[in-house]
């Protein structure tokens, strides 16, 4: 699911960007050190919206860096249980397939696969029905449902199913959209 939020962060400036253009700076090391980065607590940083505030400098002894307080404005990323994504088919083995929906990575067990499908190894693994009609396999696009998430400070993993109802294989490679 996809939030816009206020957030703050504390930037550390080098003297050498001092000058008349100081809050552009500012704004381009924020978007560069925060855009695509990975927070667990708000999720993933996917853009920065806006900057409300840059608060007055306080100068770092020793250094010369000084540590300005920034407030802005972005859209982040969280996964949630019970939440159905659209996801691309990244790896597929035995054990299940990876799927990746944006940022965040989801493993689907062949515990949480539809019983009538079976692993085929090969040049390219695959799960396949008994009649061949559905056939998930790398660069597939499926519809899962997160069923468990893992929050560390600087990544979610999740865990998904495409054992219920409407979910399953979405588009195969090579078809026409």
């Amino acid at each position: 699911m996809f939030f816009h939020m206020v957030l703050e962060r504390n930037m550390q400036l080098h003297p050498r960007h001092f000058g008349r253009n100081l809050h552009d700076k500012i704004r381009a090391k924020l978007m560069k050190d925060v855009e695509g980065t990975c927070s667990g607590r708000h999720g993933f940083v996917v853009a920065i919206t806006g900057v409300d505030s840059i608060g007055k400098g306080l100068i770092r002894d020793g250094t010369g860096f000084v540590t300005f307080p920034v407030k802005y404005q972005c859209v982040v990323f969280r996964p949630f249980k019970g939440e159905i994504l659209e996801a691309v088919v990244t790896m597929v083995n035995k054990m299940g397939f990876f799927a990746e929906a944006g940022p965040v990575q989801i493993f689907v067990s062949n515990h949480l696969i539809p019983d009538d499908m079976e692993f085929q190894s090969g040049d390219m693994p695959n799960y396949i029905t008994s009649d061949g009609s559905v056939k998930i396999q790398k660069d597939s696009e499926v519809r899962l449902k997160i069923i468990g998430t893992r929050v560390d400070a600087t990544e979610i993993f999740c865990i998904g199913t495409i054992k219920d109802d409407f979910l399953g294989v979405i588009n195969e490679p090579g078809a026409a959209a």
